[in-house]
């Protein structure tokens, strides 16, 4: 099992949301299709189909854990579980 699969489950399973990295995190949101735009400390992810932004900021080396709730909350609505395909 691959680094963003292990990040996906530790994701989706909510067991740490306060230790998520933030790097790791941004990452994750791109390998299964959002595009990311930067506006001051604020990460804006969007993808097709998703009616929902998703708002990501520092705290620290980690993300917030109210925002990688919201983040779980989006995968499991919408059944993220893998990259887009090319």
């Amino acid at each position: 099992m691959g680094r963003q699969q292990k990040l996906l489950q530790n994701v989706c399973g909510g067991a740490s949301d306060a230790s998520i990295d933030f790097d790791e995190l941004r990452s994750l949101l791109r390998w299964i299709g959002f595009s990311e735009n930067v506006r001051g400390s604020h990460h804006i992810f969007r993808r097709p189909g998703i009616v929902e932004l998703v708002n990501l900021q520092r705290s620290g080396s980690t993300a917030k854990a109210y925002q990688v709730r919201q983040v779980r909350r989006i995968l499991l609505r919408y059944d993220l579980g893998a990259p887009l395909e090319d």
